[in-house]
C-alpha cells in the first residue's frame, strides 16, 4: 500500500492486487454480518452491499475531514464486471424462452416496458432538481429493475464517460433502497390484491394444509435451479461441478469477453459508445445459443453461474469499497423524491397491468407481487414476495416458473438496451 500526501491529505492508495485482495475479505465480511444479523437475509440484501458499506462510510467520513483519502486500482473491478455480464449473456438460451412460452415472452415485454418507463419518469424529477437528465436514470432502470450489478456498472460509465459526479454512489445507494423496498412491498400488494378481488387460492379450492405446499414451493424452486439447466444441457452435468468442467466454461467466458472487447472498442472508434460490457454480453448471447441450436458444444449453466456468482460479488464488493459518499450529499433530497416515486410507480404498474393483464387471478397476484421485487431490487427479493404469498395461501407453479427466468437474466439484457438508448439522448 502506498502512502503519498497531496494537499496536506493522506492518500492511501491501493493497487490492483490490494484493491481485490480487500475486496474479497470485505465480502466475508458481509456473509458473516448476514449471519449475525437475520433481517438483512430476510430483505436479500447481499453480502457484498453488507461488507463493503462500512469501508465506504469511514473514507467518506476520514475524508470529509480532511484527514485521509483512499484510493483504489478499478482494474480488476472492470475485469469482474465485464465477466458477470458475460455469465448473464452466457445463460439466455433461447430454448429457455421457448420452453416458457407465450407468457414468458409477455412477462419479459411488461419488464422491459417497466425499466423505460422508470427512466421516463426519473428524467424529469432530476432536471426539476437542477440535475442533469442521466442522473435520473441513475436513478431509474439502472439501479431498480437492473439492481446493483448494473448501477455498479453503468454508475461508472457515467462518471468516466458523460462526467456525472456522484453516479456511481448515487447508483449503489438507490439500489439497496431498492432491494429493502421490494421485499416490503410485493407481499403487502399480493395479499391486498387477494383479499380486495375475493380472489379463489390453492388452498382455499384444494383444502392444502401449509406443509404441503412447503414442500410444493420446495420442489418448484429446485426446479428453478434446474431450468437454468435447460434440456439442451448434456448428461456430463452432476451436482457438483469438476474443475475441468468449470475450467471449460470459464474459457467460454473469457473468449466471449475477448471477443466483445474487440467489438466493442471497434464500434468506440466509428463513434458508438456503449458500456464497456455490452459487446461482452450479445457476443456471449450469440455464443451460447449457436451450441445449443448447433449441439457442436455444450454451456454448462450452472457452471456460467457459479462464475457469475463469484465476479459479481468480488465487482460489487470492490465497487462500493471504493465508493465516495460524500457526493450524496447535495443529492439526498432528489434521491429519495426518486425512489419514493418509483416504488409508487411499480406498485400501480403491478396492479394495473401484471395483475389485469395476466388473468386477474391467483397466478396474477402472485406475479405482481414478484414484479415489485425484481423492479426495485433484484430476483432475490422477487422470490422472497411470492413466498410472503405462496406460503400463506398456496404454490403458483406459474409465477414461479416466470418470474425468475425473466428476473434473472432476461430484463437485464433488454434493460442494457433500454438504458444505453435513452443516455444515449442526453450525453
Amino acid at each position: 500500500m502506498e502512502t503519498v500526501f497531496v494537499n496536506g491529505i493522506l492518500q492511501l492508495k491501493f493497487d490492483i492486487l490490494q484493491a481485490a485482495a480487500l475486496g474479497a475479505i470485505m465480502y466475508y465480511f458481509g456473509v458473516w454480518i448476514r449471519l449475525k444479523v437475520p433481517v438483512l437475509v430476510r430483505f436479500s440484501i447481499p453480502a457484498p452491499a453488507v461488507g463493503g458499506l462500512p469501508i465506504a462510510i469511514i473514507a467518506a467520513i476520514l475524508q470529509a475531514n480532511g484527514i485521509v483519502h483512499f484510493v483504489f486500482d478499478s482494474t480488476l473491478q472492470q475485469v469482474f464486471m465485464i465477466c458477470f455480464f458475460c455469465t448473464v449473456g452466457m445463460n439466455a438460451s433461447y430454448k429457455l424462452v421457448l420452453k416458457g412460452g407465450l407468457m414468458v415472452l409477455a412477462f419479459w415485454g411488461v419488464s422491459t416496458l417497466v425499466a423505460t418507463i422508470q427512466n421516463v419518469v426519473g428524467i424529469p424529477i432530476a432536471t426539476t432538481f437542477g440535475l442533469s437528465p442521466l442522473m435520473g436514470i441513475i436513478g431509474g432502470s439502472i439501479p431498480m429493475i437492473g439492481g446493483l450489478g448494473t448501477a455498479g456498472a453503468f454508475g461508472a460509465l457515467f462518471e468516466d464517460e458523460y462526467g456525472i459526479q456522484g453516479a456511481l454512489s448515487a447508483g449503489i445507494a438507490c439500489a439497496t433502497f431498492g432491494m429493502v423496498a421490494g421485499s416490503l412491498v410485493g407481499g403487502p400488494l399480493g395479499e391486498w390484491i387477494i383479499k380486495f378481488h375475493k380472489i379463489k387460492t390453492p388452498n382455499a379450492m384444494k383444502n392444502l394444509n401449509l406443509v404441503d405446499n412447503e414442500v410444493k414451493q420446495e420442489a418448484m424452486l429446485e426446479e428453478i435451479g434446474g431450468i437454468m439447466q435447460d434440456a439442451g444441457q448434456s448428461a456430463e452435468e452432476e451436482d457438483t461441478v469438476s474443475g475441468p468442467h468449470l475450467m471449460k466454461n470459464l474459457a467460454w467466458v473469457l473468449v466471449a469477453t475477448g471477443i466483445g472487447s474487440a467489438l466493442t472498442n471497434y464500434l468506440k472508434k466509428a463513434g458508438i459508445t456503449l458500456p464497456p460490457y455490452l459487446g461482452a454480453m450479445v457476443v456471449a448471447i450469440i455464443v451460447r445459443n449457436i451450441g445449443d441450436k448447433t449441439g457442436k458444444y455444450t454451456i454448462d449453466s450452472k457452471a456460467v453461474g457459479m462464475i457469475g456468482d463469484i465476479t459479481l460479488a468480488l465487482f460489487i464488493t470492490m465497487a462500493i469499497n471504493s465508493l465516495q459518499l460524500w457526493q450524496l450529499i447535495n443529492l439526498a433530497v432528489p434521491l429519495l423524491v426518486m425512489m419514493l416515486v418509483q416504488v409508487l410507480l411499480i406498485l400501480v404498474i403491478a396492479y394495473f397491468l401484471v395483475f389485469r393483464l395476466f388473468g386477474k387471478n391467483y397466478d396474477s397476484a402472485v406475479m405482481a407481487s414478484g414484479l415489485c421485487g425484481f423492479g426495485l431490487g433484484a430476483t432475490p427479493n422477487a422470490l422472497v414476495c411470492m413466498q410472503a404469498i405462496t406460503s400463506k395461501y398456496g404454490h403458483s407453479e406459474k409465477a414461479f416458473f416466470v418470474v425468475p427466468i425473466v428476473g434473472s437474466f432476461l430484463v437485464d439484457v433488454s434493460n442494457a438496451s433500454v438504458i444505453s438508448i435513452m443516455a444515449g439522448f442526453f450525453k
